[in-house]
């Protein structure tokens, strides 16, 4: 271990939360509904508590972080399971700090949006003739803090048998908040994720076991098998195997990013999750595919990645397209919202790639913006859902007139998701689009595309909720609240100043980016015709 744990320490805090809203005594069944609303708000304020905690310790983490120190930090390694080389191993370099810091940031942010999304009945929080949640309020908001905890582990486990099992196990709080919280078909979404989710990680498992087993035949290892990955890193596969075990790997985190083809369970499970849960696993929850493409399909298997590199950047621009053009048939807000991530998850894969630094760096930054554009937006939706009982485009219209703040607030989220200039989902598309065109220049011009049709379906989707006559319907909604206001507006703040200034998140992701081009052996393109200084002379 490399000085205090810092890494466990923000992985239990919440953890420690979860266990004690579950040990919260329960009502018998006819206790007055003000004793258990009372029971219900202090589960709700110790999670908001625990969330809030969490950010402070990953925000300690974030500022002793060396940016140009060692490329993974904070390491903690403990033996676990001797017999097999298994390792209670922790580290994070620029690339894992950066998605934990936007999980930590976006846990509080979900816990205010959601405060009713779990209550038996509350005006103006679940909408009324929506399915009741199977569970209590209390259960519902551990399982959120035991997701966060989850999440921490699979960013920063350096064992990739300690990330194969936190890759599976966070799958179970996803499963419970969506079948048992969720609205609409709401069971049929969570057997569909958690089927999808674990054909996925069985092919990885069959990877996990095959490096194991080959880690163990290495004299790098002594010819003990292991799964630490500052290990297996180094150790020799052929152009072949590389090939086989890179495909076990790829197909599950294709299947969570979520990639065309592998991503037909998202749009139900997008439709059927409460607004705060669809933030979970959109925001969060799927950049462990992406994250995992880099960290481990590239690190270990370079052959296999550069092998496979046209098959998948094709995927990734049908994804544009593909989740771009279905986005404007949309009737739904929730299922929009889920065929934009695919095209925006299809930029992410794109830039990750094209094996450039600008892609790359592009890509990451993009995770994290992705993050924070889809919570506020998710959020927002939300408040209209709660407002209006319903989620179809359709029932709105001139919102804008009686609740000026939620359609202003909407808008910037929205342009942000068209990645208007100024805002930060800008840079990151710039950065893949550069990175992209720099190597493959066909596929930038097709990715453009992306960018014109998703000003289609955010400006489209604003016209027909905001602008227009305001219909009955929505005539007596109330503007934003004041928890609904604390959950977004760090959001946007977070997108107009990443926006305006990137450089503090950049200088965190490029050394690891610099990193992982190194493991994977691969340069950024030499430019056709080179720079020269104003005299002529080559500088």
């Amino acid at each position: 271990m490399n000085g205090f744990p810092w890494l466990t320490v923000a992985g239990a805090v919440p953890l420690a939360g979860a266990i004690v809203l579950a040990v919260i005594p329960g009502l018998p069944a006819d206790a007055p509904p003000a004793d258990r609303q009372a029971r219900d708000a202090l589960a709700k304020w110790l999670a908001l508590a625990f969330s809030l905690a969490t950010l402070v310790v990953v925000i300690i983490i974030a500022v002793k972080f060396q940016v140009h120190g060692p490329t993974f930090q904070f390491t903690e390694t403990y033996s676990w399971i001797p017999q097999f080389g298994v390792h209670y191993a922790l580290g994070v370099d620029g690339i894992a700090l950066v998605l934990i810091a936007m999980s930590a940031v976006l846990m509080p942010a979900v816990v205010l949006a959601s405060w009713h999304d779990a209550d038996p009945a509350f005006p103006g929080g679940r909408p009324a003739g929506t399915l009741p949640a199977r569970h209590s309020v209390k259960t519902y908001f551990a399982l959120m803090l035991v997701l966060e905890t989850m999440m921490i582990g699979v960013f920063a486990a350096t064992d990739v048998f300690l990330f194969y099992v936190l890759f599976e196990a966070m799958l179970v709080p996803m499963y419970f908040m969506i079948g048992s919280y969720g609205t609409g078909r709401r069971q049929y979404a969570a057997v569909k994720f958690l089927l999808y989710s674990l054909l996925g990680g069985l092919l990885m498992l069959v990877a996990v076991i095959a490096l194991y087993v080959y880690s163990s035949r290495s004299a790098i290892t002594g010819h003990h098998g292991t799964f630490l990955f500052s290990v297996l890193v180094h150790v020799p596969l052929s152009p072949n195997v590389q090939k086989w075990l890179f495909l076990g790997f790829f197909i599950a985190f294709a299947i969570k990013a979520p990639l065309w083809p592998f991503h037909t369970w998202l749009p139900d499970a997008a439709d059927a999750a409460q607004p705060g849960t669809a933030v979970l696993m959109l925001g969060l929850m799927d950049k462990v595919g992406t994250f995992g493409m880099l960290r481990y399909c590239f690190e270990l298997f370079p052959a296999g990645a550069k092998y496979f590199t046209l098959l998948i950047i094709v995927l990734s621009l049908v994804s544009i397209l593909y989740g771009a053009v279905v986005a404007i048939g949309q009737a739904g807000l929730k299922r929009l919202m889920g065929y934009i991530s695919i095209s925006h998850f299809g930029f992410i894969v794109l830039g990750i790639f094209v094996m450039t630094s600008q892609g790359v760096s592009g890509a990451t930054l993009y995770m994290v913006n992705h993050g924070f554009v889809t919570a506020a937006l998710f959020i927002l939706v939300g408040c209209l859902i709660a407002r209006r009982g319903s989620d179809r485009i359709a029932d709105f219209g001139g919102v804008q007139k009686v609740a000026p703040l939620l359609a202003g607030f909407f808008l910037v989220s929205g342009l942000a998701a068209l990645s208007l200039p100024g805002l930060s989902p800008f840079v990151s598309e710039f950065l893949v689009l550069v990175g992209t065109f720099t190597r493959y220049k066909v596929a930038a011009v097709f990715a453009t595309a992306g960018m014109i049709l998703a000003a289609i379906y955010i400006l489209w989707m604003y016209q027909r909720t905001m602008n227009g006559p305001t219909r009955a319907e929505v005539a007596g909604f109330n503007d934003l609240r004041i928890r609904e206001r604390l959950a977004v507006a760090p959001l946007l703040a977070l997108i107009l100043f990443v926006g305006v200034y990137p450089r503090p998140v950049l200088d965190i992701i490029n050394p690891a980016v610099r990193a992982t081009m190194i493991q994977v052996h691969v340069t950024d393109p030499v430019p056709a015709h080179p720079v020269t200084a104003q005299n002529g002379a080559a500088p």
